[in-house]
C-alpha cells in the first residue's frame, strides 16, 4: 500500500493505464486471429471474395497495431514485427493465384 499521497496517485493512475494498455493488446490479439482466419479460409478455398476479406482485416490489424504504437501501448519494433508477420501469411499465397 502506497503511503504517500502522490505514491497513491500514481498506483492509480498505474493501474488505469494497465488496464487501457490491456484492452489495446486484447483488441490486437482478436484483430490477428481474425486475419489469420479469413487467410486460412482463402487458403482453403481461393476466391476473390475471400481475397478481398482477408485484406480488409490485414487492414484493420495494421491500424490497430499503429494506433497501439501511437499510444505506446507497444513498442515501435514489436509492432512492425506484427505487421510483417501477417504480411508474410497473404503475400505467399496472393503470388501462387495470380
Amino acid at each position: 500500500m502506497a503511503n504517500t499521497k502522490s505514491a497513491l496517485k500514481r498506483a492509480e493512475i498505474a493501474e488505469r493505464n494497465r488496464l487501457r494498455n490491456k484492452a489495446y493488446k486484447s483488441a490486437v490479439k482478436t484483430l490477428m486471429k481474425k486475419y489469420l482466419n479469413a487467410v486460412a479460409a482463402y487458403t482453403a478455398n481461393p476466391t476473390p471474395e475471400l481475397k478481398q476479406e482477408a485484406q480488409d482485416r490485414l487492414s484493420e490489424a495494421y491500424g490497430k497495431i499503429d494506433k497501439a504504437i501511437k499510444r505506446g501501448v507497444l513498442h515501435p519494433n514489436n509492432g512492425a514485427r506484427k505487421k510483417s508477420r501477417l504480411a508474410h501469411r497473404l503475400k505467399p499465397l496472393t503470388q501462387i493465384v495470380e
